[in-house]
């Protein structure tokens, strides 16, 4: 059932009654971290600041959402923001006062982040060039947003899975991971949705089951409660390590039994079995939502764009720009710039990618020359810079290991070294098995974690290799070994040169000498 934005104000007040509670020192870390989660928040590191999660609905950042987040950084003292792997934006390094009143401002701009944290359905995902790209089978980003308005619906009216994430995939890229997700939408060239189910990454990461083939995406709520229902009998609300569908493929017998309850549970709702949310039909129509569009009839005014971070749209004339801080993590000015420009013209708006990067759409040639030049020097320059590292346990209470600052050691050591770009591979950094950095999917992968070495206990991260999040082609990164961090660039930088020494690009240097990558990482594992 959708709530208005004055009943998401009234859940707000307890939320900032006890966050005053805990940063006056009335309230303990844990009872605190378990109430702020439903809001999307959570303490950082210290217990002196705070993070708030603005929920950003398949990635999509409005004019009006880009506005607000802009002007919450001009009134409130933010220090830091983050584009996450989840196409949410987090605010960091809170006051209280500010923690409280930007989440309740937040909902008069369409964003929700009660459910960004906890036991709740996290933010939808979506294809972040959904209706623009012109490799994609059909645009997805309605069915992402109308999965989403039914999700939330849901939250304080049933007991549902912890953090049941769902996303929407527009072609066989998977950006989204679509295929080994809680609940994957994957597009079909005959405009229809294969549905997978029980995925996902972090501890016991698994491949999703095929739930079905070719399903009409006027149905995509009704497996949204199907999934709801089969965790709600079968999932494991007892063990919090195991309470994520995932587990029901072993807990129920294999991929296949779990396939047969998800159909039960589906062939429940098909048949009308009335459960909260369904007051007004789960069956979803998106033409109005088509025939609303800032942009959709906008057309190029014959000005050209081009370069690296450009891409031409299915639109003739318009075109996206990749606009990807090291890191996701922008630059202030940079982004009160852009969302100056934005404000200005026609239909464009941010897209949030899975890998911590936003495209700018809907630009003509000339527009899309200036976002270019506003973004020129807060964007990665290389494949490599466009790696994806979690926030990292400098901030986060239960990180290990500080990705931001790996990352930040391994740019500046590439650049150093001139390896140029394509020698080496978008790598993924994660602070700890939760895999907030997808370093189980990544070409590389790293997970922070401890290792005694000269006597004392040091920053260290385990090695993956292998992993592939494209359709038809998914595996999880095999473990490796453990590296201390201070010695993973100089490993980056080796595996550069002789990419380069080869003559070849990355990927096919380590597709024709698959066994130099572990030789070259031996000397480094600890």
């Amino acid at each position: 059932m959708k709530r208005t934005t004055q009943e998401w104000k009234q859940e707000l007040k307890e939320f900032q009654e006890q966050t005053k509670a805990f940063y006056g020192g009335e309230l303990d870390k844990g009872s605190y971290k378990s109430i702020s989660g439903y809001y999307g928040s959570y303490a950082q590191r210290g217990g002196d600041a705070g993070m708030l999660r603005l929920r950003m609905t398949a990635g999509r950042v409005t004019k009006e959402r880009m506005a607000f987040t802009a002007r919450m950084l001009r009134e409130y003292p933010v220090q830091r923001i983050h584009f996450t792997t989840c196409q949410t934006i987090q605010l960091h390094d809170l006051h209280p006062d500010a923690i409280a009143r930007i989440s309740e401002e937040a909902l008069d701009a369409g964003i929700i982040t009660i459910g960004g944290g906890g036991d709740y359905p996290r933010n939808v995902m979506c294809s972040p060039l959904a209706g623009v790209d012109p490799e994609e089978y059909f645009d997805v980003l309605p069915y992402a947003e109308a999965a989403s308005e039914y999700l939330l619906g849901l939250i304080g009216t049933a007991k549902l899975p912890r953090k049941l994430k769902v996303g929407f995939s527009s072609s066989p890229a998977n950006r989204t991971h679509a295929t080994f997700r809680d609940l994957g939408f994957a597009a079909r060239p005959d405009g229809k949705f294969d549905v997978y189910s029980a995925g996902g990454l972090g501890n016991r990461p698994m491949m999703g089951v095929l739930i079905a083939e070719a399903v009409d995406p006027a149905e995509v709520c009704t497996y949204c409660q199907a999934m709801w229902l089969t965790f709600l009998a079968h999932g494991n609300y007892q063990n919090r390590g195991k309470a994520r569908s995932r587990f029901m493929q072993e807990s129920l017998g294999g991929p296949e039994q779990y396939r047969e309850a998800f159909l039960e549970m589906l062939a429940k709702v098909q048949n009308g079995a009335p459960q909260p949310g369904t007051e007004a039909g789960l069956r979803i129509s998106v033409k109005e939502w088509a025939e609303k569009q800032e942009g959709a009839c906008k057309r190029g005014d014959g000005s050209a764009a081009e370069g690296r971070r450009v891409l031409a749209q299915k639109q003739e004339g318009l075109y996206a720009v990749l606009w990807h801080p090291v890191g996701g993590q922008p630059n202030l000015n940079v982004f009160q710039a852009v969302n100056a420009a934005v404000q200005s013209i026609e239909g464009a708006e941010l897209r949030l990618t899975p890998d911590q990067g936003a495209w700018i759409i809907n630009l003509t040639g000339a527009e899309a020359e200036q976002m270019l030049k506003l973004t020129a020097a807060d964007s990665a320059r290389s494949q490599f810079e466009r790696s994806v590292a979690c926030i990292g346990a400098s901030t986060c209470q239960i990180g290990v290991g500080d990705s931001q600052a790996l990352l930040r050691a391994c740019v500046e050591a590439v650049r150093e070294a001139g390896i140029p770009d394509g020698a080496l591979p978008q790598i993924h950094i994660s602070g700890c098995p939760s895999s907030c950095g997808t370093h189980q999917i990544g070409r590389l992968g790293f997970r922070g974690g401890m290792k005694r070495a000269d006597g004392e206990m040091c920053p260290a991260f385990t090695l993956y290799a292998g992993g592939c999040d494209v359709q038809g082609r998914e595996s999880m990164g095999r473990e490796i070994g453990t590296m201390l961090a201070r010695d993973i660039p100089e490993f980056l930088v080796k595996l550069g040169q002789e990419a380069v020494q080869s003559g070849m690009e990355y990927g096919t240097w380590e597709n024709e000498h698959p066994e130099r990558l572990e030789e070259i990482a031996k000397a480094y594992l600890k």
